[in-house]
């Protein structure tokens, strides 16, 4: 039986963005990602069930009771929850959707993301309290096919990533100011267009325009010869390397002040499947960035720093200001930071508790952030575990422990330490 709609207060949640500052949103792949998403400033987050969304690998949100509590979670800090409902569905999915769009009307998610048209119709019937986004796997790339889909019910399109800056402004011109526009400017980039591959599916069975990518376009290829089997040639482009479809990551966070002038409503960030460390850095960063700009401010150059102390290859402004090039030496992410450990709770005089993560010790210099905490440097101090005894070294995975900080910092706050990560 469906459940109500639940009852937790959602004005916040559904205001009209201020002209001045754009939503900003940001991945929630599973609880954990998205309650450091949410802490961390997102003003919204999109999330998947195990069904329907094009991330089936991220940890996505299992059953009825845990979307639930995401839903609850997000909107009692004030913050929307968009669903994704993207992938293009057979015939034997169809059946399914009409309940599983209900559900989510019932738990009060404020927005479907969809590509299908099928699936659009559907949530306009089957969830009508939910605003309609049009995913950005439907590729729009011009204002007609923006227009039309506003024309069928859209609230927001999320405009295809092979976009320049002068083109997006001119589809804000000219459409609807009733229409939000949505863009990613963070994250990961695919080599197909708009994300349109069939590679995957071909060499792995693994359908990417259903959720299930297996990534092919980061392997690297050979060329081998009909006549001479097993001997390989390597593959070049320009004698840069043989990672020919490899992509860069996106990154606009220098670019703040020129999305909001060519009307983008809401910045994205890619990496539902990714940490939710990523989850947390990403979105504070862009978080103190956009409140800069709206504000017409110098970015403080930490928050910009901050982008380049996750995972990731390297960075490009995609197709913003130009072709992005590629990076065909290899596709390895560049790792240069691991997360040491998680604040649980800290008083005011700075002792903290902590969750281990990854080793480290008594001596060592670590770097501390958090929620609305600009990053700083320390070394490590003797710690104690939870009985009070001394510790130099916390050794188990997820072990409580203490250690004094030189100040109060919030819940949720990282400790983390600069490491060599990246492959060769």
């Amino acid at each position: 039986m469906m459940k109500n709609r639940n009852t937790v207060p959602q004005e916040a949640a559904k205001d009209t963005l201020p002209e001045a500052k754009p939503e900003l949103l940001a991945p929630a792949g599973d609880m954990e990602r998205l309650r450091l998403a949410v802490l961390y400033g997102a003003d919204a987050v999109y999330l998947a069930g195990t069904t329907f969304g094009m991330r089936s690998f991220a940890g996505n949100f299992e059953d009825d009771g845990a979307l639930e509590a995401a839903v609850r979670f997000a909107h009692a800090h004030h913050v929307r929850v968009h669903v994704t409902v993207n992938t293009m569905p057979r015939n034997e999915e169809v059946a399914r959707l009409p309940d599983y769009l209900a559900h989510l009307d019932a738990y009060g998610v404020d927005a479907l993301i969809v590509a299908d048209v099928g699936v659009l119709a559907l949530a306009k019937r089957y969830a009508p309290h939910a605003q309609k986004h049009i995913s950005t796997q439907a590729s729009i790339v011009n204002y007609q096919a923006a227009n039309t889909w506003h024309d069928l019910g859209a609230d927001r399109v999320i405009l295809a990533r092979e976009l320049t800056l002068e083109e997006i402004a001119e589809i804000r011109a000219k459409t609807s100011p009733a229409l939000q526009i949505e863009t990613f400017v963070h994250g990961a980039m695919c080599v197909s267009y708009s994300g349109r591959c069939l590679l995957s599916n071909y060499m792995t069975g693994r359908d990417s325009n259903r959720g299930a990518c297996a990534q092919p376009c980061r392997y690297e290829y050979t060329l081998m010869e009909e006549k001479r089997p097993g001997e390989y040639f390597p593959v070049f482009e320009d004698e840069k390397g043989t990672y020919i479809m490899n992509s860069r990551d996106l990154c606009m966070i220098d670019h703040i002040p020129e999305l909001m002038a060519a009307g983008v409503d809401s910045l994205k960030i890619e990496g539902r499947a990714k940490s939710a460390y990523y989850a947390a850095i990403v979105t504070g960063a862009y978080r103190h960035c956009i409140d800069a700009a709206a504000q017409g401010k110098e970015i403080d150059p930490v928050w910009r720093d901050e982008v380049e102390h996750v995972s990731h290859r390297h960075y490009s402004t995609g197709f913003f200001f130009g072709e992005p090039g590629q990076y065909t030496q290899s596709a390895r992410y560049l790792r240069e930071w691991q997360v040491c450990a998680v604040v649980l709770s800290c008083d005011e005089a700075g002792l903290a508790v902590l969750s281990l993560r990854n080793k480290f010790r008594q001596g060592d210099e670590v770097e501390v952030v958090g929620p609305d905490l600009k990053p700083f440097s320390m070394v490590v101090p003797l710690m104690k575990d939870t009985e009070g005894a001394p510790l130099e070294e916390p050794r188990n995975p997820q072990m409580v422990f203490q250690m004094q900080l030189p100040k109060p910092v919030p819940a949720y706050s990282l400790v983390r330490h600069a490491v060599a990560l990246s492959g060769k």
